[in-house]
């Protein structure tokens, strides 16, 4: 007589291991770990953003605020500046550069507002970081009324936001305060009106028409002789910048003469 056999053994589970606490732990720990570093990068980008921000010099300003001819209307996204006389029903939506308060624009501009009847639009970018805002055009024109045609501008970096601007919307013509595109525009049906400064070390003549293929081969090129990088704005000196030779207000006056020209060509 056989002794009974044994039942054969059955696996408890099936399919693949499941991982030990151990492994849990682990886990949890480069994901926590994970997370703080994305926490930190946030905090230290909106900390470098809002740091070292170039404010508007109170001078030019306040000229802007007791000129008969203009009239300021700040909002939460821009600055608008409005002819107080006869309106030519175009407009400008300019960009400032990095970092600089989008006040520090309204002198240069206000020229072409008093003398040629444009509105203006100067944003306020998130961050103070034009490349960073990814908000549509219309955001900007929407609260204007009685302009029907659109330019769009920018100053350093503030000058690649509008190029993009261009491909993304209907615009008549892009306006370039010391800067270049990024993206092509060559084959895009817009004109351009690129100001340079042969004293800019930043946005340098030579950066500009190393990228000049980027742009419509009608593109009007003017080099203002003496002005630098920040003379396009007004918020002082700029680390890296060359030294101006010209006055503010004579650059402001080059700027009113050749977006005036620029538009009234259009």
């Amino acid at each position: 007589m056989h002794a009974a056999e044994s039942p054969p053994s059955v696996p408890s589970q099936t399919g693949a291991p499941q991982p030990t606490r151990r492994w849990r732990r682990i886990t949890a720990r480069i994901f926590l770990a994970i997370g703080a570093l994305l926490v930190v990068a946030v905090i230290g980008m909106l900390v470098w953003a809002n740091v070292g921000v170039m404010q508007a010099e109170s001078d030019p300003l306040d000229k802007v605020r007791t000129n008969p001819a203009v009239s300021i209307n700040e909002t939460g996204d821009s600055f608008i500046l409005s002819p107080t006389g006869d309106a030519s029903g175009e407009g400008l939506v300019f960009v400032p550069g990095a970092k600089v308060n989008a006040a520090a624009y309204l002198y240069k501009l206000s020229g072409a507002v008093a003398e040629s009847g444009l509105t203006v639009v100067v944003t306020k970018p998130i961050l103070n970081l034009a490349i960073f805002d990814q908000r549509s055009l219309d955001t900007f024109t929407d609260p204007v009324s009685d302009v029907d045609t659109w330019y769009v501008g920018g100053h350093s970096l503030g000058g690649v936001r509008a190029c993009q601007y261009a491909t993304q919307a209907d615009v008549s013509g892009v306006i370039l305060f010391g800067s270049y595109c990024a993206n092509d525009l060559a084959d895009v049906n817009t004109r351009v009106l690129s100001l340079s400064g042969s004293a800019d070390l930043l946005s340098t003549p030579e950066k500009i028409m190393n990228a000049a293929h980027l742009l419509p081969s009608s593109t009007t090129f003017f080099p203002i002789e003496g002005a630098n990088h920040a003379r396009f704005g007004d918020y002082g000196d700029q680390p890296g910048d060359g030294v101006a030779t010209l006055s503010s207000t004579i650059v402001r006056d080059v700027i009113t003469a050749e977006i005036g020209s620029f538009i009234l060509k259009g």
